[in-house]
């Protein structure tokens, strides 16, 4: 079978959560069928090339700081990657898969489809309505941008969302018919993950640890503010934050006026995602602060270790995720952060550990094999 991915940010050129979803998706696929990925072209990718078995398309050259601008995504780079997917064209493809976002691109998609014969697969990571577009964009292109995603997200052959509040959104704001969603997120990687767990016998580090883009929505500096309390309490505390994005200067700032620069460490993502893991595997706990957040893939790798994670009892985090965490209110997340990390026994703040099942990445060939075959695809 041919497929199409399209997606504007790749991994493992652009570290994210999602991005790293996609690509899981993409390689799985790839070893039994002929597999194509068109995007932007990030640094250090070449026009045609391939990688990890994936035939890679890109185009108009970008940086990180071009997609992302004020902390918000670029419309200007949303319209070049949407007129780029016309090279997509030149290829007949029996199915392309792509996400919402950026929108923009979704229209050249689906003439794509509908001209080729193909079927579209839409994942979906987050439902925005109109009152969150217009937080994000102000409330005159907020309104476009709701009615815009409104026209274009309709009449996919199937979505793939990635939690149960994702997918209860998706069929009640835009009316999607619940028999067309699909919930699966192969974000773990669970075979690293047993070779990590299975190589590690050591005692856990006093370490709080935050992974994810550095973005304002992530509330690092309530992460700040809240482990700089614990390390009042126990001053052998001590907190990594490990991300990159438009906050980055901010937040070192932030820990430098506080004085917290031999207590809270900034390092950039990992390279590779082995040493990551190690590193949560020795850390004592996650703690995750996010006010808007579709999945959370830190927090379901973090509770794969065997590392608990902490929550404020605000999280947007789905149900399947919330449930195997501890959940506080901020006021008492730092008495929590000091218990937990006092704790020899980490598994007593980890629950319901069975809902790990649905995000795993062997799960990737069965999961699609399905879907394939719902939307009149032979495997």
């Amino acid at each position: 079978m041919k497929i199409a991915f399209a997606y504007d940010v790749p991994y493992p050129w652009h570290i994210g959560g999602i991005e790293f979803l996609n690509f899981s998706e993409a390689q799985a696929l790839a070893r039994r069928n002929d597999v194509h990925f068109f995007t932007l072209r990030w640094p250090e990718m070449k026009e045609n090339f391939r990688y990890e078995g994936i035939r890679y398309h890109t185009f108009h050259n970008v940086t990180q700081k071009q997609v992302y601008r004020h902390g918000r995504r670029s419309i200007r780079e949303a319209v070049f990657f949407s007129f780029g997917l016309f090279k997509m064209f030149s290829y007949d493809f029996d199915v392309v898969i792509t996400d919402q976002f950026p929108v923009l691109h979704l229209p050249t998609v689906k003439l794509y489809c509908w001209l080729k014969h193909s079927k579209l697969v839409l994942e979906v990571a987050e439902v925005w309505d109109r009152a969150y577009w217009n937080e994000y964009l102000g409330s005159g292109l907020g309104w476009i941008a709701h009615g815009l995603t409104s026209l274009f997200i309709r009449n996919a052959d199937m979505y793939v969302v990635d939690s149960s509040t994702t997918g209860n959104r998706l069929a009640s704001i835009f009316r999607i018919d619940k028999k067309k969603i699909v919930q699966y997120a192969p974000s773990v990687d669970d075979k690293l993950i047993g070779k990590v767990n299975n190589g590690y016998s050591g005692l856990r580090d006093k370490t709080v640890i935050f992974s994810g883009r550095l973005i304002k929505e992530k509330r690092l500096d309530k992460w700040i503010e809240v482990v700089e309390k614990a390390i009042r309490k126990s001053p052998g505390i001590r907190g990594v934050i490990v991300g990159a994005g438009p906050e980055y200067d901010s937040i070192k700032s932030l820990i430098e006026k506080k004085g917290l620069s031999g207590k809270i460490e900034l390092r950039p993502f990992y390279k590779e995602k082995r040493d990551f893991y190690r590193e949560l595997r020795r850390s004592g706990m996650i703690l995750h602060m996010s006010e808007r957040e579709g999945l959370g893939i830190i927090v379901i790798e973090s509770v794969a270790l065997g590392t608990p994670v902490l929550l404020p009892d605000y999280t947007p985090l789905p149900k399947e995720i919330k449930g195997m965490c501890v959940v506080e209110h901020e006021k008492d997340m730092p008495g929590k952060i000091v218990e937990m990390l006092n704790s020899r026994s980490k598994e007593k703040y980890i629950s319901n550990t069975k809902n790990i099942d649905r995000f795993l990445i062997s799960n990737v060939i069965p999961v699609f094999s399905r879907i394939f075959k719902d939307i009149g695809l032979k495997d």
